[in-house]
C-alpha cells in the first residue's frame, strides 16, 4: 500500500511539472515594436503634392523626429524585434526596421516621399569619417588628473 501511494503522488508530481512547463510555453514569439505599426500601409495613404503636414500627423501622428537645419523634413520609425531562440541564447532578431522620411515645402505640402526598409538599409554605403567635438575634448587638467587617478588604482589588488 505504501508503493501505490508513492506512485500516486509521482504521477500528480509529474502532471504539475506538465503543467507548470506547459503554462509557460507561448505559441506566438514574443516580438517588441518600436515606433509606428504598420508605417509601410499608412504611408501608403499619404500621396504626394496633396496631402498637409496636418493629414500627415492624422495619420502617422506627430514624428519621430524632425532634421536639425530643416523643420519640414520629418522622419517616421517602425522597427520589430523578436527574442531569439534558446540555442542563441538570448539574442534578439531585427524583424523590421522601415523608416519613412518625409519632406515639406514651405507651404507644408508633401513634395517628397521615401521609404526605406530593412533590406534597402543594407544597401546604404556609410562614411568612416570621424567628427572631431572640440566639445568632448578633454582639458590639460582633466586628462592630468585622469592619469593620476588611473595611477593610484592601477595597481591596487582586490
Amino acid at each position: 500500500m505504501f508503493f501505490v501511494f508513492k506512485i500516486k503522488h509521482f504521477e500528480i508530481l509529474i502532471y504539475l511539472c506538465l503543467l507548470f512547463i506547459l503554462s509557460n510555453c507561448q505559441l506566438k514569439e514574443p516580438i517588441k515594436g518600436h515606433g509606428i505599426n504598420f508605417l509601410e500601409n499608412r504611408s501608403k495613404n499619404i500621396t504626394l503634392n496633396k496631402s498637409n503636414k496636418n493629414d500627415v500627423i492624422t495619420i502617422l501622428g506627430n514624428p519621430h523626429t524632425t532634421s536639425i537645419g530643416d523643420d519640414n523634413l520629418w522622419f517616421y520609425f517602425d522597427r520589430k524585434i523578436s527574442s531569439g531562440s534558446i540555442i542563441k541564447f538570448g539574442e534578439r532578431d531585427l524583424l523590421e526596421n522601415n523608416v519613412l522620411v518625409l519632406n515639406f515645402d514651405k507651404y507644408g505640402i508633401l513634395t517628397q516621399k521615401e521609404f526605406f526598409s530593412k533590406e534597402d538599409m543594407k544597401k546604404i554605403k556609410y562614411s568612416e569619417m570621424r567628427t572631431e567635438n572640440p566639445v568632448t575634448q578633454k582639458s590639460f587638467v582633466s586628462s592630468f588628473l585622469q592619469s593620476v587617478r588611473q595611477k593610484m588604482y592601477g595597481k591596487r589588488k582586490f
